[in-house]
């Protein structure tokens, strides 16, 4: 009982932390056709600089996950103005998967050279070191903040989406670009705002999961897989299957690794195998967010 209660708190965890970061690079994906590789990197970016603000600047917590939020999506907005624009449309994915790759490359080539190989730790606070009591097993602090901090950004994002004049106009943009523009829509505004909120949550995950996603400059590159197969099997675009598909790997993942150990991410890799085999749009394919 304790390992079924181990590997649903861990795996939940684990797969809130790969929705929060991957359901950004599936909006983008989803509205402005972009596969966007260096969106791991983005996590990357900001997960260092918490850590740099903990350890070098003595930030708290709380102080250094917010700074790190906002200089990610100060430092990559320049980006999307001078590069994505160039892209968006998904005309030319081999331009796309050359620029992102590009830059996931220069973001590890500094991150290497400023910080150093090691892998950069983000201490924990007090408040959140601890452990709470589910009935007859105790689940670390962290673990519950984490799937909290999930669960209210489903509703945020589900909100901002469903409930305001922002996502009316998003999923006009999304179902009919051409359309939307003749109505008076800037959709380049969107765009922009779209870039934002998916680096910002990358951001936030990034920070978030360095307990579970341990930070070094190869991080973009380790992870980015990942971070695709929660888009491929959730579908492109889809909150909801964002959320079914990381917790789904995430738990899958978990099991795995607690009950079998020695075969490391076969079971993983096996089960996105067959997820696509079946399903080859993902669970809930649409083109829109």
């Amino acid at each position: 009982m304790e390992t079924i209660l181990g590997i649903a708190v861990d795996g939940v965890a684990y797969g809130t932390i790969l929705f929060i970061i991957s359901v950004g690079l599936s909006v983008m994906l989803g509205l402005m056709r972009v596969v966007n590789l260096a969106h791991g990197a983005f996590a990357m970016m900001a997960g260092y600089l918490a850590s740099y603000g903990m350890q070098s600047l003595g930030l708290p917590y709380g102080l250094a996950l917010l700074a790190a939020i906002l200089l990610t999506v100060i430092v990559t907005l320049p980006l999307e103005r001078l590069l994505y624009r160039r892209i968006y449309g998904g005309n030319n994915e081999l331009q796309q998967v050359l620029l992102t790759i590009g830059l996931t490359f220069v973001i590890i080539a500094i991150a290497n050279y400023s910080f150093g190989p090691t892998v950069k730790r983000i201490p924990l606070p007090d408040l959140l070191s601890g452990s709470v009591s589910l009935g007859s097993k105790t689940i670390p602090l962290h673990r519950a903040f984490v799937i909290g901090l999930g669960a209210a950004t489903i509703l945020g994002l589900w909100l901002l989406l469903e409930r305001t004049n922002f996502g009316v106009r998003l999923r006009a943009a999304v179902d009919n670009p051409a359309m939307a523009e003749a109505l008076g829509i800037r959709t380049e505004r969107l765009y922009t705002a779209v870039f934002a909120l998916s680096t910002g949550l990358a951001a936030l995950g990034g920070v978030l999961g360095a307990e579970l996603l341990p930070l070094d400059p190869y991080y973009a590159i380790r992870y980015i897989v990942l971070f695709l197969a929660v888009v491929a099997v959730g579908g492109a675009g889809s909150i909801l299957g964002s959320v079914v598909a990381a917790l789904a790997l995430g738990i899958l993942d978990t099991a795995g690794r607690y009950l079998v150990p020695n075969f490391g991410e076969f079971f993983f890799s096996a089960a996105l195998i067959l997820i696509l085999f079946r399903w080859p749009n993902g669970f809930f394919h649409r083109r829109a967010a």
